[in-house]
């Protein structure tokens, strides 16, 4: 018989819990508070989200799109609750999947932690191409491809910056989490500054009242359920932005104290975005000079700060967003390494001894790092001239997303109609008797917003030329591949080798006990 034993030492505690899992402790613990949180609202990146996607939201819906705000928060709050709790109890690298072949099964984890890991890949590419909306706006000098006028001038030129990020993200991730902390830090403290600098000059230059969040400008006419499907439609920018706050937990293995830091943090980063986020988001309405004309619905919140705050000073605020861009990247990163490690260290991803192995020098995976920054550049390369690269690649990744997320709700509230869900103790984050409503919401939110990110509407998937009907269907059959043809291979081939690779597993001693005598 043997029997699982809590690794001694300075951050036995914190250790304890990865011997449920039958892990030994191997990441070097060295993230304190602010990082965990730095992590999440890294992650969820207010400057980076709503200055990407603002445009495609006011083209969709109007002022009144801002409304979508509050109602993802709602909705994501209810998720980000159980992921709290879970992050309590489960405070180990790999979040999503461990917290839900956990609760789960096996198979099922290994589903949710396949769909967040592609996701994840998917969503370095996609953060990366922000880039583009941004920096051509401090100078042309940065539109490298043409000048931006040709057909595929942007979408080209976006590749080309967003690689350069990539490159960098994949370079200090290699080099340990420690100074990827400093420069997350640095950057969340800087963006943090910035957004709340931003709300006080939008507020002074406010030209029009909070009404202007009930106007539609129209935009419900081409619509069969009318402002209802235009809402609908640009509700999907605020769904793109208030994700990735799961990334706390998922550094559990490298915090101290992980299990009353990491539902702090979790709880604290989305709570954090939505408010400034709404200021911004709100403010900008109020303050831009006109919302006559186009530049609103095509070059976003950019145009609205160099509107606003003119040249000088709206510059400068767009390098504090590029600034955002590169740790939001960076963290999206960083995330995608532990869950990569995570399965791998459960032997559940192909050439899994080399995809878990940790540098002794950086205490890091490193081999991850590198991986997932050579596949993100190849989703760069297949799209390098899809005009529409920015709405198809954000699109997928967030569905994916969604979807893992549901991986880990849904089977946590089954856990809790059977009575088999039972939270952390010690005065840990627990939802209480509230657990179940909360966690009634998440699901339901999360299998409707799920529909209503892949709907196959031209509106989000085939809005310009060139009009392709893979383009309108691209987020369903790429999703039902990615999905079906990973979950068949797992099927077949990896469940079979599945179980903690002997250099990851937590040596337990065996319990002595005297013989069992005999009868002749």
């Amino acid at each position: 018989m043997t029997k699982a034993v809590p690794p001694s030492g300075t951050h036995g505690h914190d250790d304890s819990e990865l011997a449920e899992f039958g892990y030994r402790p191997e990441l070097k613990r060295t993230l304190g508070n602010f990082h965990t949180f730095a992590a999440g609202i890294s992650y969820i990146s207010i400057l980076t989200g709503t200055f990407q996607l603002f445009y495609f939201g006011y083209g969709s819906g109007g002022p009144a799109y801002w409304w979508s705000w509050p109602m993802v928060f709602v909705g994501q709050f209810a998720v980000a609750l159980c992921f709290a709790e879970l992050a309590a109890r489960h405070p180990v690298a790999g979040s999503v999947y461990n917290w839900s072949k956990r609760i789960g099964n096996p198979h099922l984890g290994w589903l949710a932690g396949w769909m967040m890991l592609v996701a994840s890949i998917v969503s370095i590419a996609a953060v990366a191409l922000a880039y583009q909306l941004t920096l051509p706006q401090i100078s042309s000098v940065f539109q490298f491809v043409g000048d931006g006028t040709g057909t595929y001038d942007v979408a080209t030129n976006a590749v080309v910056l967003a690689t350069v990020l990539i490159l960098f993200t994949t370079l200090v991730n290699a080099f340990g989490v420690k100074l990827m902390a400093r420069i997350n830090t640095a950057g969340v403290f800087i963006e943090l500054v910035a957004s709340v600098v931003l709300i006080v000059m939008l507020a002074v230059h406010i030209t029009r009242g909070p009404r202007v969040v009930l106007e539609t400008n129209g935009t419900g006419a081409g619509h069969g359920a009318g402002y209802l499907g235009a809402f609908l439609v640009a509700s999907l920018a605020s769904a793109y932005v208030m994700y990735g706050f799961d990334t706390a937990a998922s550094l559990g293995e490298e915090s101290l104290n992980p299990s009353r830091n990491a539902p702090r943090a979790i709880l604290r980063a989305i709570i954090a975005s939505f408010v400034l986020g709404g200021l911004v988001l709100l403010l900008a309405l109020m303050s831009v000079s006109s919302l006559k004309g186009d530049k609103l619905s095509t070059d976003g919140l950019q145009y609205v700060v160099l509107d606003v705050l003119g040249p000088t000073a709206g510059k400068g605020m767009l390098w504090c967003v590029l600034i955002a861009v590169t740790v939001c990247a960076l963290a999206v990163h960083t995330a995608a390494i532990r869950l990569a490690f995570a399965m791998a260290r459960d032997n559940n991803l192909p050439a899994s001894s080399v995809l878990a192995r940790v540098s002794p020098r950086f205490r890091t995976p490193v081999v991850p790092a590198v991986v997932i920054g050579v596949l993100a550049l190849a989703i760069l390369v297949v799209n390098i001239r899809q005009p529409q690269i920015f709405t198809v690649v954000t699109s997928i990744g967030i569905i994916m997303i969604y979807l893992a997320y549901l991986g880990v709700t849904a089977p946590m509230l089954v856990a809790r109609l059977r009575g088999r869900w039972t939270p952390a103790g010690e005065g840990r984050f627990s939802l209480g008797r509230w657990g179940l409503v909360v966690n009634v919401v998440a699901v339901v939110w999360g299998a409707g917003m799920t529909l209503n990110l892949i709907w196959p509407r031209p509106a989000v998937y085939n809005a310009s030329a060139p009009y392709h009907w893979y383009l309108r269907w691209g987020a369903v059959l790429f999703v039902a591949v990615i999905a079906g043809g990973g979950f068949a291979y797992y099927w077949f081939v990896q469940r079979h080798r599945t179980g903690v690779l002997a250099e990851h597993r937590l040596e337990v001693p065996a319990e002595t006990s005297e013989p069992t005598p005999t009868s002749d």
